[in-house]
């Protein structure tokens, strides 16, 4: 089963992409997709059935084979590897581009939202979640304290999965001001209860389990590796009531442990 969606914080995200990309206008039989960043491709197939075509490509060679095999058979998506800050597609050419918790690891997110930006087509949709950096108390108490200070200190909680900065609120909202990008969804993404239960044991269980911990080019193979397989697991219901519990209790919060947006380029 795809295990991953058991962990309320992924699965919030990966409904949040998929009723987007259901209300995203216009002919999806004839769109044209690019999920950039997609690791081990466990979204790809639910991607490619809001259109008519999915490039879907990592930096890491290793994870684009894996997600290749995953789905293997479908013959709306296409696989390679690419490099988020230097991508090999001509301007204008998707219509609609997804990009998932990637921005916060590539070190360069102003540039990948210019490549993102080259490559999109004018009018079309780029839909895009990340880490925010106004996360609750109760998911990373310890990081919470410091960030005054502008620096962590542990990398776990807010900071695992390989995060090595996380996003500010103020400094995306100018870096796709700059870009012609305006915003046509915003959405704070897993809150305070969420956070609570997701607190720092998610990323360690990462650490063990995960084939790619780092989410980095190159993949360690030493230790306990899993692959998620396509099959969504039946308690995935009850993450589902814990999401809506979590919303209706701290929907009047500030702060939450993701953010999820829809774009447009300008025409």
């Amino acid at each position: 089963m795809n295990y991953k969606l058991l962990f309320p914080t992924y699965r919030n995200r990966y409904q949040f992409i998929k009723s987007c990309l259901a209300s995203i206008p216009g002919d999806q039989a004839s769109r044209k997709m690019l999920n950039l960043g997609a690791g081990e491709g466990d979204y790809d197939a639910m991607i490619a059935s809001f259109g008519n075509h999915l490039t879907s490509c990592d930096l890491n060679a290793a994870d684009v084979a894996y997600a290749q095999a995953y789905n293997e058979g479908n013959e709306k998506i296409s696989y390679q590897v690419e490099d988020g800050l230097n991508l090999s597609f001509p301007d204008n050419h998707f219509d609609v581009i997804i990009c998932i918790e990637v921005i916060e690891h590539v070190g360069k997110p102003e540039q990948l939202l210019s490549e993102i930006s080259r490559v999109l087509k004018p009018g079309g949709h780029l839909l895009m979640t990340f880490p925010r950096q106004s996360f609750p108390w109760t998911y990373d108490p310890i990081n919470r304290f410091f960030a005054p200070l502008g620096e962590k200190r542990v990398s776990q909680g807010a900071y695992a999965f390989g995060h090595d900065y996380l996003i500010n609120d103020e400094a995306f909202g100018q870096w796709i001001a700059e870009r012609n990008l305006e915003v046509q969804k915003r959405r704070p993404l897993s809150r305070h209860l969420v956070g609570l239960l997701e607190m720092y044991w998610t990323g360690i269980v990462q650490q063990i389990f995960k084939s790619n911990t780092g989410n980095s080019s190159e993949t360690a193979d030493s230790g306990l590796r899993m692959r998620p397989s396509n099959r969504d697991p039946l308690s995935g219901k009850l993450v589902d009531v814990l999401l809506f519990i979590d919303e209706g209790l701290f929907s009047w919060a500030k702060r939450s442990v993701g953010m999820g947006y829809v774009l447009q380029l300008k025409k």
